[in-house]
């Protein structure tokens, strides 16, 4: 396949002009300008952008779907019954057939990282799927991508006579959880290490988080005020786990300070009311800021608080609110894909990554611009 006449926008070594993408099954093989590619109009199976932009196809590092939204569908997002959950996984709940799908697809979203909700200190497991398949195991790239943390004002209350009632409590139960998972897992180590030795008996809470302590599955903390986010660091510091602040409505506040830490945020939504107090300081230059501070940032829609198919144009209000558009872009491409794990795989047009393509007929920030050729593994999507 061959993707001719449009501005590439490869995110990793720059934009083209006019240029070319080609691919060959599942993956990218090369790209470059038009005049690296004589003869290319007498080939067959040519998409012709006709001026318009060709990008990486775009990635919500944060949101919902298919755990939540639609008319026909319940709220899978939260468990009650217990206020830590780490073993649930969201492969075992996300509904690929859901409405949400095919209109984050419509818009040029092939890849988004879905899970559980927040009302849970330790929530469960998220996975990162491809936005086309029936078969969710099929559409997995990372499963599972990251554990759900939260701090602040959601978790409290939640579980009543069992659950934290203050942010104080729910930092304490995950510095419990944490702690018994640390000595779960030097206890498992070494019954592998002595050949054969009686390990601890199990627990799936606490064998859900030997990743986790263990620096090789992302602890993605729910939290939008600067104390918060803080308390997140340190509960990180603390543990030696891999950071990652989700919406950091308040992260400008402390941008150099994460910035010095070198924890990534995913920022948003920020197509929305002040809906709670913890949303007080909202502010859209929030990325902005935080790309200026030299924090690794994305940009999620956090579905369905704003509908799916708006990532690009929360990137564009980004990029109006002071951020560079080609960071703008990164936000919803490159840097969503490096912050879920995923970078060596999607995010880029590189050659070797997959073939997750979307062409659109105009710059991808103007409003009236449209997806009118998406890619996802190679293949073009009807729908």
């Amino acid at each position: 396949m061959l993707i001719v006449n449009g501005t590439v926008h490869t995110m990793e070594v720059g934009t083209i002009p006019s240029g070319f993408v080609q691919t060959e099954g599942t993956r990218i093989v090369r790209v470059g300008p038009m005049s690296d590619l004589p003869g290319a109009g007498d080939a067959d199976g040519i998409i012709d952008a006709k001026g318009g932009h060709i990008l990486p196809g775009f990635i919500d590092a944060h949101c919902h779907v298919g755990l939540y939204g639609g008319a026909a569908q319940e709220d899978d997002l939260n468990e009650s019954p217990a206020p830590c959950t780490p073993q649930l996984r969201a492969l075992d709940g996300v509904d690929p057939m859901n409405q949400y799908f095919r209109e984050a697809r419509q818009a040029g979203i092939t890849c988004v990282l879905t899970g559980p909700g927040s009302a849970n200190p330790i929530a469960g497991q998220s996975v990162l799927v491809k936005t086309a398949g029936r078969v969710i195991d099929q559409m997995a790239v990372r499963a599972p991508a990251s554990m759900k943390f939260a701090l602040g004002e959601n978790p409290k209350g939640v579980h009543k006579d069992h659950g934290p009632a203050t942010r104080m409590a729910s930092a304490a139960l995950i510095r419990e959880q944490l702690t018994k998972a640390l000595d779960y897992s030097l206890k498992w180590e070494l019954a592998q290490a002595d050949g054969g030795a009686d390990g601890p008996e199990f627990d799936a809470r606490l064998d859900a988080l030997r990743p986790v302590v263990g620096g090789r599955l992302a602890a993605h903390f729910h939290a939008h005020r600067a104390d918060d986010i803080v308390t997140a660091v340190r509960l990180s510091k603390e543990f030696g786990l891999d950071c990652v602040i989700v919406h950091g409505t308040e992260a400008h506040l402390v941008a150099d300070f994460l910035a010095r830490e070198g924890v990534p945020v995913i920022t948003g939504p920020f197509l929305m009311d002040r809906c709670k107090p913890e949303l007080g300081r909202l502010t859209m230059e929030n990325t902005a800021i935080l790309a200026r501070a030299g924090v690794q940032v994305a940009i999620c829609t956090d579905h369905p608080e704003t509908p799916i198919a708006l990532l690009p144009f929360c990137a564009a209000m980004a990029a109006r609110a002071g951020m560079d558009e080609e960071e703008a872009l990164a936000a919803i491409t490159i840097n969503a894909a490096c912050i879920a794990g995923a970078g060596d795989r999607l995010g880029s047009l590189s050659p070797g990554k997959d073939a997750d393509i979307v062409v659109m007929d105009g710059h991808p920030f103007h409003w009236r611009s449209r997806a009118v050729h998406v890619l996802l593994d190679g293949r073009e999507l009807e729908d």
